[in-house]
């Protein structure tokens, strides 16, 4: 099994991408803490994983709730290895003008700080360690931008490059730090993504993606899986497009 003998923090892991990367490492011998503000669904999730996951609620983008995260994982686990930064959020795509202040700032909050966050609780249990992965959901929007979604897009570009500056930072530590930008997939978001959910709206976009469908969990997680393992252990500051060709 590819990561057995490890231990994964995973955010937003109640559905989407999230739960399908939980889902992932424990089959690949992980154990693992799962993490979303919707407690009770992370905590089905650990509940159908088995007795090697803990499942719990918290905010990224608050301090307190992120140091409890990597406490849980060092109390039930002695020790964390992979921190997955996949809880994420948008504002509906729309004019860059209508999207209000709040808006803008929880995106930023939940994207861009929940970053800081783990890196100020998780880093210092890595260096003591001698070594660890953290992966970041990016998102192609960070890459190849398109009207109505500025301020998400904006937010996903910081992550790509924080996320580089993390890597070439933290090297010496043998930490690595990589980022799995997918295009958009089937997750509660994706009504938000498009303005509006309609059969017409979803052919449109996947006309814009050469191998022509929407991403799946199963591929961002197939995408983490590789990059958490010792395979990838020469893999730093990369961002890996898991798109179907869409920023070709």
């Amino acid at each position: 099994m590819r990561l057995n003998g490890k231990v994964a923090l995973i955010t937003g892991a109640a559905q989407g991408f999230g739960k399908g990367i939980a889902e992932t490492f424990a089959r690949e011998g992980a154990r693992t803490v799962l993490v979303d503000l919707n407690a009770e669904g992370a905590g089905k999730v650990a509940a159908a994983i088995g007795a090697d996951a803990v499942g719990m609620g918290g905010d990224v983008s608050k301090a307190a709730d992120v140091q409890a995260m990597v406490d849980a994982a060092v109390g039930r686990f002695g020790r964390l290895d992979i921190v997955v930064n996949n809880a994420g959020t948008t504002h509906r795509n729309q004019p860059l003008l209508e999207v209000s202040e709040a808006e803008f700032d929880r995106v930023y909050a939940v994207n861009v700080k929940s970053l800081f966050h783990t890196a100020q609780s998780a880093v210092p249990v890595m260096r003591r360690q001698g070594g660890g992965v953290f992966i970041n959901i990016g998102s192609t929007a960070g890459i190849r931008p398109r009207p109505g979604l500025a301020w998400y897009n904006g937010s996903k570009g910081a992550v790509h490059l924080i996320s580089k500056t993390m890597a070439v930072e933290l090297a010496p530590d043998r930490i690595r730090v990589c980022v799995v930008a997918p295009v958009a997939g089937e997750t509660p978001l994706l009504a938000s993504f498009m303005g509006e959910d309609t059969p017409e709206k979803r052919a449109a976009f996947r006309a814009t993606v050469p191998l022509g469908r929407l991403s799946t969990a199963q591929d961002i997680a197939n995408a983490c899986l590789f990059l958490a393992s010792d395979e990838a252990e020469f893999l730093t500051g990369n961002i890996v497009e898991v798109d179907g060709g869409r920023c070709v």
